[in-house]
């Protein structure tokens, strides 16, 4: 897993592209430090990770929007909640002298509107896009709403480029996720992001779906951008059960009978990525990257550098 560095020129900027339906860009998304962190470590922090992704040829960066989601589900949480500095926040302080647009999260339902509103209006929309997450579970009293957050938008800032989430497993159980995207997007989102995939088949199911859903209704697709991650632990791999990541029985046992759980991880996310990448070719839809780096191990870090830079090889072919 050897880095090097690759220059090329992008034609115009992430939130240009995103909004002429373009396809094949790069992100790279991460969570901002713990909460506790003092300012100090945060800026120490953040121009760790921006030296750490100069050299890869990204057209954005992604800053999720962690909330405490075990509502969700009676499993017990394998890792503890820790809430982290809020991504806007993160973005504005200490992430001054990053160049390319900020993809930031915002899990609605821990907002006020005059919060929201007051946030959607300061942005600069060649800069900012973002996604918004609704509550994790229906029993959550959000303060705000995803219906009346995407009301906002529109009210205040409906150049700002929006994006909403995709849940391939959810398709699997259901079979009306594209349904959802397509309702979404009427709503006003111009991309959206899935979370991690390792199940190929059932990211292939949705995006097929909802590529004759468009066409049967004479929508024109907007991307679709899958979110990619390496494993480097058994824990982290109960992590993404609890989270709802569907994972693959015969890879669950590759990972956990593999002398090297990382190795076979990254080995995997290149398989499904390029899977992905050559239907999405074939089907006509397009689509973009995004590779997520959560953890804190370095060994870890350095994978999600190199898948970064392995995939992004495979963009620019």
């Amino acid at each position: 897993m050897t880095r090097r560095v690759v220059s090329y020129i992008r034609p115009m900027g992430l939130a240009q592209r995103i909004a002429g339906q373009g396809s094949e860009f790069l992100l790279f998304a991460l969570t901002p430090p713990r909460i506790t962190v003092t300012p100090e470590r945060a800026q120490e922090v953040s121009d760790l990770t921006q030296k750490r992704l100069a050299p890869l040829g990204l057209d954005g960066l992604v800053l999720y929007d962690i909330d405490d989601e075990s509502d969700r589900t009676e499993e017990e949480r394998p890792f503890p909640f820790l809430p982290t500095i809020d991504p806007a926040s993160f973005r504005a302080q200490h992430l001054t002298d990053w160049t390319t647009p900020v993809v930031v999260y915002r899990a609605v339902g821990k907002y006020g509107e005059s919060d929201l509103r007051g946030w959607l209006e300061a942005q600069d929309a060649d800069q900012v896009l973002t996604v918004f997450v609704g509550a994790s579970s229906r029993h959550k009293q959000p303060a705000t709403s995803l219906v009346r957050a995407q009301e906002l938008w529109k009210q205040t800032r409906p150049d700002l480029q929006l994006g909403g989430v995709a849940i391939p497993e959810r398709h699997t159980r259901r079979g009306e996720e594209h349904l959802r995207l397509i309702a979404k997007q009427e709503a006003g989102c111009s991309f959206f992001v899935t979370q991690v995939v390792y199940d190929v088949n059932a990211a292939k199911n949705l995006v097929s779906d909802y590529h004759f859903e468009c066409a049967a209704r004479g929508l024109t697709p907007v991307p679709i951008v899958y979110t990619f991650s390496v494993c480097g632990s058994l824990k982290t791999l109960e992590f993404l059960g609890w989270l709802g990541v569907d994972v693959p029985r015969w890879i669950q046992n590759d990972l956990r009978h593999k002398d090297d759980t990382l190795q076979a991880s990254y080995e995997h996310s290149i398989g499904a990525a390029r899977e992905l990448i050559d239907y999405c070719r074939r089907m006509e839809v397009p689509f973009g990257i995004n590779v997520e780096s959560v953890s804190i191990r370095l060994a870890e870090i350095a994978a999600s550098l190199d898948l970064t830079q392995e995939l992004e090889r495979e963009l620019r072919r």
